[in-house]
């Protein structure tokens, strides 16, 4: 199993269900319950897209030559998404049940309450969606199996929370798992820029110093410890691990590392995500 895959998962869909219970609770607590199938629906509709984008770009990757410029690019993309959100997670997720609530209170007809749920579910499956398209092209199917546990754990635990009442402190997972995932994210953007180097030299152009090797372990392809070996897979998904690193790769990893656990940790040690208030949603659903 991809442990990229599932963390990525497992937090998008554990957001997802948050704004999915913020939504039905306060339909339910302002006596609009009839509205709740339109809710459903939207979700299902974003979850049926976010399905058919997945595929489109899989179908996409298929029919290409350069392979390596796309996971170079791709890769880009999602660490761009992926620190975007644990960034506005981080600084605006504390205001996120006064926001929610205050758009479903003008919305009012059945088209725009599914229209609205739509977007706001849908946003989550188009950053997993490019989330894992890096980790697709290279072990479809441990990120597959990585996707399919991710969400079942975040139904699982988002049922806890809000329909069994189990406490559990959001802010702090929240917290947690950002950090994880900034790993996560420099680990990407270690792998683009290797994929962007490979790209580069095979059409010729010369990059100096920055696709020199800097180290090289001398761990061989069959050893657990390879990057694509047992263990090694595992760190390198979490962590970026690799058995050599060109200095091109080194500088972006590692200076995306700092830059973005510095900005990460600044905005959580401000002031907190989530405020007790949202987190006695659980009662309400």
């Amino acid at each position: 199993m991809n442990a990229g895959a599932f963390l990525i998962t497992f937090r998008e869909a554990l957001e997802a269900a948050i704004i999915v219970a913020i939504i039905v609770a306060y339909l339910r607590r302002t006596n609009r319950t009839e509205q709740i199938k339109n809710v459903w629906i939207g979700v299902g509709l974003s979850l049926l897209a976010s399905i058919l984008l997945g595929a489109a770009i899989l179908g996409l990757y298929g029919g290409l030559e350069e392979k390596e410029l796309f996971e170079g690019l791709a890769s880009y993309l999602a660490v761009i998404v992926l620190t975007s959100m644990v960034y506005w997670m981080a600084t605006k997720g504390k205001n996120i049940r006064a926001e929610i609530e205050s758009r479903i209170s003008n919305t009012i007809g059945p088209l725009a309450l599914i229209g609205f749920t739509f977007i706001v579910v849908f946003r989550e499956g188009l950053e997993t969606v490019l989330f894992l398209t890096p980790f697709m092209t290279q072990d479809f199917g441990g990120t597959l199996l990585g996707l399919i546990t991710g969400l079942v754990s975040a139904f699982i635990l988002a049922y806890l929370i809000y329909g069994v009442g189990m406490k559990i402190n959001l802010r702090t997972f929240f917290y947690y798992s950002s950090i994880l995932l900034v790993f996560v994210a420099a680990g990407m953007a270690g792998y683009g820029t290797h994929e962007l180097i490979e790209w580069a030299e095979e059409e010729g152009m010369d990059l100096g110093f920055t696709s020199e090797t800097a180290y090289d372990l001398g761990i061989p392809s069959d050893s657990v410890w390879h990057h694509k070996g047992a263990i090694g897979s595992l760190f390198a998904v979490l962590f970026g691990y690799s058995t050599s690193m060109e200095w091109g790769r080194i500088i972006v990893q590692f200076g995306y590392l700092i830059l973005a656990l510095y900005l990460v940790l600044r905005a959580y040690g401000k002031e907190p995500l989530l405020n007790p208030k949202d987190a006695g949603l659980k009662s309400s659903v």
